[in-house]
């Protein structure tokens, strides 16, 4: 076992183990963690002011920085385990190697400090103290908040240090034994990069966390009831499972009656339109004199839109071909022209709605429209053009899907992107990639993305329209 598995058993039982036995043909690879990587390296190079060296050899020669170390040992009770420490820094002290020693180090993203920082620095430095002959009493956990490097120190003290045993004896349990079961905590699932493996079976097994709105709380809560799955919960009647929901108060049969349909058209395939007054009848009026389609690509990390997409529709029955597709990149030294393209672009066409997915887009504009110093009275206009086709489609549909994401959705209604397994994350990476190589192919991969993302929040609208036409 190593510290890899560690961290994933503190997430997840079943990662673990499928990081230690899985198939790795069913393994997806996860830009997220070549994301935190990249991250990763930078604010230690920041730290070690650019003194990071690789492997043993940087140990022997007393860089303050060393990075990808391999360590093994033999923990206790005859189990082999091995750690591979983010981040080695170089302080006082005396090792084998002369008068300094090193302690571990790991990469903190958020504010908060996790049990998988204090588990991964105490489990470092169980096998770093026998291999430098040397102990260690604390460790470090390295940030970076508003562009400064942010180091808090980590008492490794025994309570610690018990608790990481007692935990690797448990995995070391679950490696002997069977795959362990899908956790009930999906949520944890969407960056992870053995989802599509779990969700496969989750689906075929009927789990009930599978259903939108439906979390960890309210799939025990079910399960209390006798709901264990979604053929189940599809059987049961508003009245009947609105009785059991009594710590949603009064919004109980509502609830009940959303939860019912949804695994009604989960398990048939079918969608269910809901009769109410949230009609997209207004969509189809607003959008009949022409509309634009508006997209961003963000790093939520950073707080930076690196691209604004625009995709003008001057009639929604001509071909595709005839859309005309408008990226906007935004460099951090050149933002306010990004801005002024922006506006002329909306102003162009002043009457024209605006169709995004999700509330991203409209919240941006709005900062924009503020760091322009719009009045309250032109911020409101800009703001009312905006229609989010994600809330207009929960409002309207109740659709065959665990999710109403824009890929879930659009794939659902036969959309296909141009690249394959991509994501937001993806673009995320490669706009990094961009960033430190100024590769253009890169960037060339960014915008097809971020047209295709414009080109599925038109294929919902059609839908959306569509079915608007045929109702009426």
């Amino acid at each position: 076992m190593n510290s890899l598995h560690l961290k994933s058993f503190i997430r997840c039982k079943r990662k673990a183990w499928l990081d230690f036995k899985g198939k790795k043909s069913y393994e997806v690879w996860s830009p997220h963690k070549a994301i935190d990587k990249i991250n990763q390296f930078h604010i230690f190079s920041e730290f070690c002011n650019s003194e990071l060296y690789t492997g043993l050899k940087a140990c022997e020669n007393g860089y303050k920085g060393v990075i990808g170390l391999k360590i093994k040992g033999n923990l206790f009770q005859n189990i082999n385990a091995e750690i591979r420490p983010q981040l080695l820094v170089k302080t006082k002290g005396k090792s084998k190697w002369g008068q300094y020693k090193y302690l571990p180090a790991v990469y903190k993203l958020g504010h908060k400090i996790t049990k998988e920082h204090l588990f991964d620095l105490a489990f470092s430095s169980m096998l770093l103290e026998s291999f430098q002959e040397s102990k260690i009493e604390i460790g470090l956990v390295i940030s970076s908040f508003n562009g400064k490097v942010n180091v808090e120190e980590i008492y490794l003290n025994k309570k610690l240090r018990k608790k990481v045993l007692n935990v690797l004896l448990r995995l070391n349990e679950c490696f002997e034994g069977f795959l362990p079961e899908i956790t009930q905590d999906r949520k944890k699932c969407t960056i992870c990069s053995w989802q599509k493996f779990c969700d496969k079976e989750a689906k075929e097994n009927g789990y009930l966390t599978d259903i939108d709105g439906i979390g960890s709380k309210t799939a025990s809560l079910l399960k209390t009831n006798g709901i264990s799955d979604t053929q189940t919960l599809a059987s049961y009647s508003e009245k009947q499972l609105g009785d059991k929901l009594s710590t949603f108060n009064d919004q109980k049969y509502e609830k009940a009656s959303i939860f019912i349909k949804q695994a009604q058209a989960y398990i048939s395939g079918e969608p269910y339109r809901i009769s109410n007054k949230n009609d997209t009848s207004d969509l189809l009026e607003k959008t009949c004199s022409g509309f634009f389609i508006f997209d961003i690509e963000s790093n939520p990390d950073d707080k930076h839109d690196f691209l604004y997409g625009f995709l003008k529709i001057n009639n929604l029955f001509t071909k595709k071909e005839a859309h005309i597709y408008k990226p906007i990149l935004n460099l951090k030294n050149n933002e306010g022209e990004a801005y002024r393209k922006i506006i002329e672009i909306l102003f162009s066409k002043k009457q024209w709605p605006v169709l995004h997915y999700g509330e991203t887009e409209k919240i941006a504009i709005i900062n924009i429209a503020k760091n322009l110093n719009f009045s309250f009275e032109e911020i409101d206009s800009l703001a009312s053009r905006f229609i989010d086709l994600h809330t207009l489609i929960r409002k309207s549909w109740i659709l065959p899907l665990k999710n109403y994401s824009l890929k879930t959705v659009s794939n659902w209604l036969g959309f296909e992107w141009m690249q394959k397994n991509v994501s937001g994350a993806k673009a995320i990476y490669w706009w990094i990639q961009y960033q430190i190589t100024g590769n253009e192919i890169f960037l060339k991969k960014i915008i097809q993305y971020n047209k295709d993302d414009c080109l599925a929040t038109l294929q919902i609208a059609e839908y959306l329209i569509k079915n608007q036409l045929n109702k009426n």
